[in-house]
């Protein structure tokens, strides 16, 4: 069982177990976080595409530590001036254990 969700602009692919970043929010370890925005459901019987949702499948999961991105190097270079800036940037995100990919059993009408 798979589920495709959708979180701060970006698109993951989870399964139940799987640990993924998330962008940073306040939450503490052991929190839980819920996912309202599932594009789509795959199980043994097949896969449901949401319109843009699915409004009965949500996904659960537990907030494991607060860790860093990859360094980034930013350097600006004017020419002929001797001017040069370096500077580094490390995104905080939040590791998300996925726990629970339910079905609410409440389906709201597709258009």
């Amino acid at each position: 069982m798979y589920a495709i969700i959708q979180d701060g602009g970006h698109q993951y692919r989870v399964a139940e177990g799987d640990l993924i970043e998330v962008g940073l929010r306040p939450a503490s370890p052991g929190a839980e976080v819920v996912f309202p925005d599932v594009l789509l459901y795959g199980d043994e019987n097949g896969v449901e595409v949401g319109r843009p949702t699915l409004t009965d499948v949500e996904v659960r999961g537990t907030v494991e530590r607060e860790v860093k991105g990859p360094k980034l190097t930013v350097l600006r270079f004017r020419r002929r001036k001797s001017s040069r800036t370096r500077r580094g940037h490390r995104q905080h995100h939040l590791a998300v254990r996925i726990t629970e990919i339910a079905r609410t059993g409440v389906a709201a009408p597709q258009e």
